[in-house]
């Protein structure tokens, strides 16, 4: 069955969310940019995915539902799920973007989806973003639940939890992350991430959204740590 973007009355609501801020800041007076909303469908994504999996997955323990939630909502995932819905057709961009492929760029794909979701809660409400996100993200989940081979089970743990865990066995405190630097054009923001603990840098790293550069931080700290290899030698394995 082919799944579509799920259906959003509200004309402007949806409009803004199908809006990059390249295509915002090219056209002033055509609406708002959809951060705003990104942020808001990131939230509800966690908790739909976070209810998908504790009720599928009874026997998974609590660490293992945090590192699957972490892994089905990562840029990957979420620009899998807007390509099967052919949103990269719908995004609304700025000449840059569009012409550096945009509209098949994982970051923006991702980004847009969660704005998407985010619309579509504010116009319907959990219930029915429920049943539209959880058919498009259950048979993913059943393949991070039940993976294929060692590294696909490998990659699954989470490296800002696995490095969590070590400050709180180590110092009893949390990681501190940090946006120190952003850098490129709006449709292609870079951005510099680094982790602390108790004040003491461990790690620094860059990509094209917060989160995976915070994500990139930890597995630096975790490599100084000698905790965890590159991610090039672990394709190698």
């Amino acid at each position: 069955m082919k799944r579509t973007l799920p259906i959003i009355q509200n004309e402007e609501l949806l409009k803004q969310a199908l809006t990059h801020r390249s295509y915002a800041n090219e056209n002033p007076l055509q609406g708002r940019d959809n951060e705003r909303l990104e942020f808001l469908g990131d939230a509800v994504l966690g908790f739909v995915v976070g209810e998908l999996l504790f009720k599928r997955y009874p026997h998974v323990n609590e660490a293992q539902l945090t590192r699957l939630r972490s892994s089905l909502v990562d840029e990957k995932h979420l620009a899998t799920v807007a390509r099967k819905i052919e949103l990269g057709a719908r995004m609304r961009l700025g000449r840059g973007a569009e012409k550096d492929g945009g509209r098949d760029n994982p970051s923006l794909l991702s980004d847009t989806f969660e704005a998407l979701i985010g619309a579509y809660y504010l116009e319907v409400g959990i219930e029915q973003v429920k049943d539209y996100v959880e058919p498009l993200l259950r048979s993913v989940a059943d393949t991070l639940v039940f993976p294929q081979n060692e590294l696909e089970a490998r990659s699954l743990i989470d490296s800002k939890n696995r490095f969590q865990q070590w400050a709180l066995a180590r110092y009893k405190e949390n990681p501190i992350y940090s946006i120190i630097d952003e850098s490129g054009p709006d449709h292609a923001k870079e951005f510099t991430a680094e982790v602390r603990v108790k004040g003491e840098l461990y790690g620094v790293g860059c990509d094209r959204r917060k989160q995976e550069a915070e994500k990139r931080a930890a597995e630096c700290a975790l490599r100084q740590l000698g905790l965890e290899r590159s991610q090039n030698e672990a394709r190698s394995v």
